[in-house]
């Protein structure tokens, strides 16, 4: 004989059975229910200062660990401060389930106090969502939900409760295998497709790996390696892919796009078979579309179809989980080049002369003042490739995707495809509850810090020992920049004054962390080293930079690739390259 339990003792119930180990979020009226039984869970409930960073801290642990982030929030404010976490994991395939509570559903449509459609909200935003009225559909949409999420391409996944669902009793059953109708992904590729994708590799005389984010979600960083090496192409990474291929290998140019490396940049534009793995041809990859790679052919690999063809045309279209797919393609090319091997060499030389003449470079300031680049580089090379490294959106997350040295995936986590300021001290918060033993930092500019460092409290208060780097240039950077290219230098509300208010450093000590400061380029190494050494509680370095430093190289908005400049007014010198 059953017992009933609670609508929300069920919601429990079903999040243990998911596997669920721990959650970030904020109770209120519509979801309090749930609060009691989470109070005797085994669920670790990290208690955020903000819904905003409850979503990202769940995407950071979802993005350092592969298992799926779980946040949750009540309804009207609560569910819809979640509503850009949610985008952000939409756009990066982050695996996310999100649990808001929702007005009793009498009252749903009444505008009643806190409500909000949050389903309706969110459905562009999210993999699929929920509204559920009934208890007894409680465990099957959570294991439905947790299915969805991480299976397929990865993204995030509502489900909102309806406050008397919570309430009402209930039998528990949870479901034991979930049949969704119209939702098979397709994880093993076409036999044919592979074999067509393998022909083209062998006829190719310079082809590029074209390598995305899905390579890290597919856990095929081993996979890619091997392919690469059999083939002997030359290898770009995307911001979302950067430590799926090891920055130290040989074969590989770096990160292609807006400001990606000259060579990377150059192999894409110049080649003659892009062979694209997890990638989906982002405008800022490639730039003005109709110029972009207008000689190569491309075999597109991919788990979500949707993709496919998108913005680009595909020669080859392979469907299925990248790790199966390039396990396939292996013995495929193996059994073209054992037909007709190519010759890779002319290609390999032309990249590499590329890539040795523009290496990425920066110049120290003339006015003695500390180089961000210099940071962040010399914040790399102490804390070394095993750690994480989390960025916020602008100048700093670039000089960070560029000037940092990848060598594993899951070490390097950002906001790519929606750009979310505020993003990094939340998710280095949920990529250290993921990963407790690794070192994380957090590389922020001041004007993100601004926007979400309040969850300091909360990492101060639940022993989450992250480290955040700020690069204080008192100024909105990247927005800067593009007034200082593009608008004849006016300022206009790019100024944060960051350097006078706050100081960074009473902040961090108000907020339970401890706060050090650098303002000399003699200093930074035993700045470093001793944030290093602290372990106990988070530190927060505030690293007082040069305001006008910028991100080279770069392709404006809209431009051509081709149209890649190296500094202001500077373009490669194209007539010394054999190209």
């Amino acid at each position: 004989m059953s017992t009933e339990i609670t609508g929300a003792s069920s919601l429990v119930k079903s999040l243990e059975a998911a596997g669920v180990d721990v959650m970030f979020g904020i109770p209120g009226g519509a979801i309090l229910p749930a609060y009691d039984p989470i109070y005797d869970s085994k669920i670790r409930h990290i208690l955020v200062r903000h819904e905003q960073g409850a979503g990202h801290a769940a995407t950071g642990y979802a993005q350092a660990t592969g298992r799926t982030g779980v946040c949750i929030a009540t309804s009207g404010p609560g569910a819809t401060n979640l509503v850009t976490p949610l985008a952000d994991a939409q756009m990066d395939s982050v695996p996310l389930v999100a649990i808001t509570g929702q007005v009793p559903s009498a009252a749903i449509g009444t505008d009643a106090f806190q409500e909000a459609d949050i389903r309706g909200v969110t459905m562009p935003i999210t993999k699929h969502n929920y509204l559920i009225t009934d208890p007894a559909d409680i465990p099957r949409a959570i294991a439905e939900a947790f299915h969805i999420a991480n299976t397929g391409r990865p993204g995030p996944v509502l489900v909102d409760i309806a406050k008397d669902a919570l309430q009402k009793m209930t039998n528990f059953k949870y479901p034991k295998n979930i049949q969704l109708a119209g939702y098979k992904p397709q994880l093993k590729p076409n036999d044919q497709a592979i074999r067509d994708a393998a022909a083209l590799i062998a006829q190719s005389s310079k082809p590029v790996l074209y390598v995305g984010g899905g390579i890290i979600k597919a856990n095929a960083s081993k996979e890619l390696l091997r392919l690469a090496e059999l083939i002997g192409a030359p290898v770009v990474t995307t911001l979302m892919a950067r430590g799926a291929f090891p920055d130290s290998h040989a074969l590989h140019l770096g990160m292609p796009g807006m400001h990606g490396t000259v060579a990377a940049v150059t192999a894409l534009q110049k080649s003659d078979l892009l062979i694209t793995l997890g990638a989906r041809f982002d405008d800022r990859v490639t730039g003005k579309l109709s110029t972009f790679a207008v000689h190569a052919k491309v075999i597109h690999a991919d788990i979500d179809p949707a993709e496919i063809g998108k913005n680009r045309f595909a020669d080859v279209a392979v469907i299925g989980d990248l790790a199966q797919t390039i396990a396939a393609l292996i013995p495929a090319v193996q059994a073209e080049f054992k037909k007709s091997p190519p010759d890779l060499t002319p290609w390999l030389r032309q990249m590499n002369s590329l890539k040795a003449t523009y290496p990425l470079g920066y110049n120290h300031p003339e006015d003695g003042s500390v180089s961000p680049q210099y940071v962040i580089e010399r914040l790399g090379a102490i804390a070394g490739p095993d750690s994480i490294y989390v960025a916020g959106v602008g100048q700093h997350q670039m000089w960070a995707s560029q000037f940092v040295k990848y060598e594993k995936p899951r070490t390097w986590l950002n906001s790519g495809g929606l750009g979310t300021m505020g993003y990094a001290v939340p998710a280095a918060m949920g990529a250290k509850v993921g990963m407790p033993d690794t070192t994380v930092w957090a590389i922020d500019g001041d004007g993100c810090f601004q926007m979400t460092n309040q969850e300091l409290v909360t990492c101060a208060l639940n022993n989450i020992p992250i480290k955040v780097a700020i690069i204080n240039n008192e100024s909105l950077g990247m927005v800067r920049q593009w007034q200082t290219m593009f608008y004849e230098s006016r300022y206009s509300n790019t100024s944060l004054d960051s350097k006078r208010i706050p100081d960074f450093v009473k902040l961090a000590d108000a907020m339970g962390c401890v706060g050090l400061r650098c303002d000399r380029t003699e200093d930074v190494d035993s700045v470093i080293h001793e944030a290093m050494s602290i372990n106990d509680q988070p530190v927060v370095v505030d690293f007082s930079v040069f305001r006008d430093a910028m991100v080279w190289p770069m392709v404006a908005a809209g431009a051509s690739n081709d149209d890649i400049m190296i500094a202001r007014g500077l373009a490669p010198d194209w007539d010394s390259q054999e190209l």
